[in-house]
């Protein structure tokens, strides 16, 4: 009886395996001297008849590639768009020690400062809303100073009682001094009877009326009026019209004034009426006179000028001559602002 034909095929010395690799120095199906898909020793099947080559590899057996194309060095399963390693993750905050055994409870310093009721804040500790110089507090029993900074949801509380913080409406023929060698009515003579030593955020000459923060906050004082940090300020103005479509887009692109470029962050009409018009301005600049320069640059002097907000404070209501003590979320929104 006739023995059945080999799955091998041809097979010489040292097997190919399927019959596609050719023998050492013999003819196989593709190649002849150790080309074709597996080269003598290597292939898809051994002589063993495994389906991975005596010494290695699916393509060639020593110098022998399969098919001609050249193989991927190395023996690792990881692919090419797989990290080989680890990110680097930042190094965690460091924990610092807020607590003062002299100091005064942070739920009890909290609600003094009005940001609830002592319950109240007792809750927004546990909830991890309350950060004392830069770290998350949790612990009810945490003493501090009033010193401290704090934040509750990001936004900086002011514990130090001392400090004042007032919304002026400042009127037309006011100069913004706290006093004057020429005897001219300024902002002292509104707010002098005051016990604080209160200066001015900035300043608007004695034609311009409008918004002025007063405090005794210096840090504060000068990060609202730095264009570093950028705080915006909003007018309104009233010029000669009519007012060119293109007006807002060329004091958004800049002017240029005798003491550098100038732009507006946004401009808008508010109203128009034969001959003026009602526009709004908002800016970061703090140069001197800088919105009537800019306006009068593109060829719309101001008639009239009003500040109306200070980055989040608005004047509102406040009469001219006027001023209110601003709220705590006015404050915390003033901090952030500035960015304390």
């Amino acid at each position: 009886m006739t023995p059945p034909k080999s799955r091998g095929g041809a097979g010489a010395a040292g097997g190919s395996g399927r019959g596609r690799g050719g023998a050492s120095g013999g003819g196989g199906h593709r190649a002849s001297g150790g080309g074709g898909h597996g080269a003598s020793g290597g292939g898809r099947g051994g002589s063993t008849g495994g389906r991975a080559a005596s010494s290695g590899g699916r393509g060639s057996g020593g110098s022998s590639a399969g098919r001609g194309r050249p193989q991927r060095a190395g023996s690792g399963t990881t692919k090419p768009s797989q990290p080989t390693r680890l990110p680097k993750r930042p190094d965690a905050t460091p924990q610092i020690d807020v607590h003062d055994p002299e100091g005064i409870r942070l739920q009890k310093i909290l609600a003094a400062a009005g940001v609830g009721s002592r319950r109240v804040c007792e809750n927004l500790i546990e909830q991890g809303r309350v950060e004392v110089d830069g770290q998350v507090v949790r612990e009810l029993g945490v003493r501090i100073r009033p010193s401290q900074v704090v934040h509750v949801d990001g936004v900086r509380v002011q514990l130090d009682e001392s400090r004042v913080y007032f919304a002026f409406n400042k009127p037309l023929g006011v100069v913004t001094t706290m006093s004057d060698e020429l005897g001219r009515l300024n902002i002292g003579d509104y707010v002098g009877n005051r016990n604080e030593r209160l200066f001015h955020v900035g300043r608007l000459d004695a034609d311009t009326e409008g918004l002025l923060i007063l405090t005794n906050d210096g840090d504060l004082a000068h990060r609202l009026q730095h264009p570093k940090y950028g705080v915006a300020k909003k007018y309104l103005a009233q010029i000669h019209g009519p007012v060119p479509r293109d007006l807002g887009k060329r004091l958004r692109e800049g002017v240029e004034l005798d003491d550098g470029p100038a732009s507006v962050d946004s401009f808008k009409v508010v109203d128009s009426q034969p001959g003026k018009a009602l526009v709004e301005i908002v800016l970061h600049e703090g140069r001197k006179h800088i919105v009537r320069r800019l306006l009068d640059a593109v060829g719309h002097p101001v008639l009239t000028l009003v500040r109306t907000e200070v980055g989040p404070i608005r004047l509102g209501d406040t009469r001219p001559g006027k001023m209110r003590a601003l709220s705590k979320q006015e404050v915390g929104a003033l901090y952030s602002a500035a960015g304390l």
